[in-house]
């Protein structure tokens, strides 16, 4: 009997290209004859152009073509948003057009006015400097706070007062009545501060024409090329599908900045005709902090009502989420879909009502950033809950439990339907891993040092999978939401597969190929996993919201479904049995009660050398694909708890411990899955502690713009993680999977202020905003020690 695959420890397969330099990324690609591009984008928030003299850059040394929004064809579009919303009137959001280059108006800093191809980079930098453009300065409004103030600068003419749209869930009679009747209210304010993703290869693209077929190919960092593809030929360029063929070959990471259609390399596939030359843009790092898709970026306002005994009877929370200056691919669906149908948590809130008013401002555009609405979402539960706790002295772990949902399937008034978890399990599994029992003794030895201990706890829940296509439709996806995947059985019984998921870090060449081999009774590396091409592939929605092995990965499965059932037919015919009496099992057909078998490699050459079977009844081959729609999200969830250590004399926290115990359903392969935990938590403490992408408010120049002033966290801000699993299958695929990539992200902020604020509490502190940096904790302090005087 073979060995499990599924379950162990793998090392990952990509890794030896990787760690040899041998990996093959976007701006490695070098065609022949290939140019360089390089955009002038806006230095001005917001502006009218006036006039753009391209006269002396085009009569620059090496300069090929300078394009501006005026040489764009009427005929193509603007970059399109993913995801209708309809407000609370029943009217579509304000859709304004997002124009591949400016036209008329730059609207944010780093807006597109104009590209420089020539044949060397320094070469396009250099005619960029000499291009002119007149603009008359406009006020602009960048905090989302003021975007809707009475003389707040209007942003696009379709959105008078600078709004997108104003939607609502949830019943808002049945949580006004809940409110009436509490024993206690929690109210707290929030700004989730806005993220820059910066992964750490910079978008990058390759575009080429060939006058031959008349066809286009795109190599691009994106992390769902066929998305990317059908975007840019149906709603942009006007061009058929089947002429742009998109690669995105390896791809160093992308926490969802990577999913979005980029007005960068929609002109570059469209300019590849115009000069009949290749042409490659990288951005330098400068460039993607001001135009990659930024994330989170949400004013709240939300209060929690408990029984005496602290149980939950109703939630009411007021977003305001800042959209940028326009919709990005997604953008309309984080602060809605993605944020307010996850405000149940893991509790039997009876009651809630969510409502979000998305708004423009002169910022970058604002999208899914890793977790994507549920990281807002669990921050703002999370952080009630362990306020509500410390407001009517009930422990944290005591007031979680008392609310935990305990049977399943569990309807939420948010929409969602949990299929099954086990919220006890990993609080409790948590609880001891971080030894809480403990920790009054290390609160008081770190007392006697003069530095201040809190410990603070967040039992997230997240959804993956986004899906079923039909009822994401009816809520506004203009895209489908399955997966596909092809299983190639070669003569020798090795095994190529084509995935339409993308990896871009998540190890899915290792995680993929264990299903198969599990499957095929074959060794991991007679599996091969070929992703990223829409030349090769069927199709694919591509890489986000953990969504790869729970959908991506079942659609593999399915189609090993169809192989091993050709198998058996093969095998039947060789074995002169009916096919009925074949079983298969660790890479061998049986005939049921005998111990005359065939092995698998046996079978995939008799499907290509078919002389033993009759051809009217069983074609030759072993090649079979599926496609999978989900039946509903996946519910990934946990419990995390953090221990801090803040130094009252400057403010800062120093984490000590961190533990967290998550509930992935089946683990593929534990090494990965901490790997993608880790990484979680290492973003998700960024964003609690170092993280916050600011503009000056008058100007709307970034602040951030460089790594001098954005911080990101080191290997010295991190503790050593201590994590774990507990596993509560997932109920709808036959994996039993759920998702990890985002989980800590999710669950970590939370965890880490809910720490600060414990810490605190005692001094009079009840809140700190993130990033809970030195200065503020410090300047927090100093104001609670005021205070106190002037009572």
């Amino acid at each position: 009997m073979n060995a499990p695959v599924i379950g162990t420890r793998v090392e990952r397969k990509e890794d030896y290209r990787f760690l040899t330099g041998s990996g093959t990324y976007t701006d490695d690609v070098a065609l022949p004859g290939q140019t360089c591009a390089y955009f002038l984008r806006s230095q001005h928030a917001h502006a009218k152009i006036n006039r753009i003299d391209i006269s002396k850059a085009k009569t620059a040394p090496g300069v090929i073509e300078v394009f501006t929004g005026a040489d764009l064809p009427g005929s193509v579009g603007g970059l399109p948003c993913g995801w209708l919303i309809t407000d609370v009137n029943g009217q579509p959001m304000k859709e304004p057009k997002h124009p591949l280059l400016a036209q008329g108006k730059v609207r944010y800093v780093g807006d597109h006015v104009a590209v420089v191809i020539a044949e060397t980079l320094n070469q396009a930098k250099d005619a960029c400097e000499l291009i002119e453009v007149d603009y008359e300065v406009l006020p602009a409004v960048v905090n989302v706070a003021d975007a809707r103030k009475p003389g707040a600068a209007q942003v696009h003419d379709i959105a008078p007062d600078n709004t997108c749209y104003v939607w609502a869930l949830g019943d808002k009679t049945a949580v006004d009545k809940a409110f009436a009747q509490a024993a206690h209210v929690t109210k707290l304010d929030f700004i989730n501060n806005r993220l820059i993703p910066n992964a750490i290869e910079p978008r990058a693209a390759v575009a080429s024409y060939s006058r031959g077929d008349d066809s286009y190919t795109l190599y691009v960092t994106s992390q769902n090329p066929h998305v990317a593809r059908l975007l840019m030929t149906a709603f942009v360029l006007g061009l058929p599908e089947h002429k742009l063929r998109v690669i995105a070959p390896d791809v160093g990471g992308g926490f969802g900045s990577k999913i979005f259609l980029y007005a960068e390399e929609t002109v570059l596939t469209w300019a590849s005709k115009q000069v009949n030359r290749p042409i490659k843009w990288t951005a330098e790092r400068s460039e993607s902090f001001v135009s990659d898709a930024h994330g989170r970026d949400h004013l709240t306002s939300a209060e929690l009502a408990l029984d005496k005994n602290g149980g939950f009877l109703a939630l009411r929370v007021h977003t305001t989420a800042n959209m940028g200056a326009y919709l990005s691919t997604f953008a309309s669906c984080i602060p809605t879909i993605l944020y307010a149908t996850l405000l149940a948590g893991q509790y039997t809130t009876p009651a809630i009502y969510c409502e979000v008013t998305a708004v423009f401002t002169n910022t970058a555009p604002v999208d899914a950033y890793r977790g994507a609405g549920r990281p807002e979402a669990s921050y703002v539960i999370e952080r009630l809950v362990s306020t509500a706790a410390r407001e009517m002295k009930i422990p944290d772990a005591d007031i979680r439990r008392r609310n935990f949902i305990k049977e399943f399937p569990y309807q939420t008034p948010v929409a969602l339907c949990y299929d099954t978890g086990d919220y006890e399990a990993t609080l409790t599994e948590a609880l001891k891993l971080a030894d809480v029992a403990g920790f009054e003794a290390r609160r008081k030895e770190a007392a006697a040092r003069g530095k201040l201990r809190g410990l603070g706890y967040s039992a997230y829940i997240e959804a993956c999978g986004l899906a079923p296509s039909n009822v994401a439709g009816s809520l506004g996806a203009r895209a489908g939401l399955f997966e596909a995947g092809e299983v190639r059985v070669h003569p020798t019984g090795k095994v190529t597969v084509f995935t339409g998921s993308h990896s871009h870090g998540q190890g899915h060449e290792t995680t993929f190929a264990q299903v198969v081999a599990d499957r095929l009774g074959l060794g991991v590396d007679d599996v091969d996993i070929v992703h990223g091409d829409t030349g090769r592939i069927l199709f694919g929605m591509g890489t986000y919201g953990s969504r790869s092995i729970a959908v991506g990965g079942t659609a593999i499965v399915k189609a090993l479904d169809k192989i091993v059932a050709k198998g058996k037919r093969i095998a039947a015919h060789l074995l002169e049995a009916p096919d009925a009496d074949i079983e298969f099992k660790d890479g061998k057909f049986t005939v049921a009660g005998t111990d005359r078998q065939v092995p698998f490699a046996q079978v995939a050459l008799s499907a290509y050398v078919p002389h033993h079977y009759p051809l009217d009844k069983l074609e030759p081959g072993l090649n079979e694909s599926a496609v999978y729609d989900p039946t509903n999200f996946t519910f990934p969830a946990g419990s995390h708890i953090c221990e801090v250590e803040v130094d009252p004399d400057t403010g800062a926290t120093k984490i000590v411990n961190f533990t967290a115990v998550d509930d992935f359903g089946k683990t593929i392969n534990p090494m990965i899955v901490e790997g993608q935990v880790h990484g979680g938590l290492a973003q998700g403490i960024g964003q609690a502690l170092l993280e916050a992408c600011v503009y000056d408010r008058e100007t709307g120049q970034l602040l951030t713009g460089t790594y001098l002033d954005y911080a990101v966290p080191r290997a010295d801000d991190l503790p050593s993680f201590k994590v774990t699993t507990r596993e509560t299958p997932c109920t709808h695929n036959p994996l039993g999977v759920k998702g990890c990539g985002e989980a800590g992200a999710i669950g970590a902020p939370a965890a880490v202020i809910n720490a600060i604020v414990d810490a605190l509490a005692h001094l009079g502190i009840r809140d700190i905003e993130m990033p809970a940096t030195p200065q503020r904790v410090w300047q927090a302090l100093q104001s609670a020690k005021k205070e106190r005087i002037a009572t």
